[in-house]
């Protein structure tokens, strides 16, 4: 890999998606499909990349917090069935919905995020 600009910030953005992960067990997705839109990616293309990028950082985040002995683990098998068939779901209305309606859906679950986390 050649190190130019977009290597550079590519880096500086994963560092970002790596911390905002990590520190909130989530919201990792919220900063990398903005960033991979920027790159060039379609809409779908950065919602997929997003998804795996994210991927060995959130099994990193959670190694770490079972480790820390932040994590209860009886409670979180109870969500693991229901998290993948929802990812199974999720992909398969990714390859059925337009990149107009994506970009909506996406728009107000970000919003609704915000101000939920704003209001609690």
């Amino acid at each position: 890999m050649r190190l130019n600009k977009k290597n550079l910030l590519s880096a500086a953005a994963g560092l970002a998606i790596g911390a905002v992960n990590g520190l909130l067990g989530a919201g990792g997705g919220m900063i990398a499909v903005p960033l991979l839109l920027k790159s060039g990616l379609k809409r779908k293309e950065a919602h997929a990349n997003a998804v795996a990028v994210i991927l060995p950082i959130t099994l990193l985040s959670a190694v770490l917090y079972i480790i820390k002995g932040y994590v209860t683990v009886r409670a979180s098998l109870i969500f693991i069935p229901t998290g993948v068939a929802g990812a199974l779901l999720g992909t398969y209305c990714l390859k059925k919905i337009s990149p107009l309606w994506l970009k909506r859906i996406f728009g107000a679950f970000m919003v609704y995020a915000g101000v939920r986390l704003l209001l609690k």
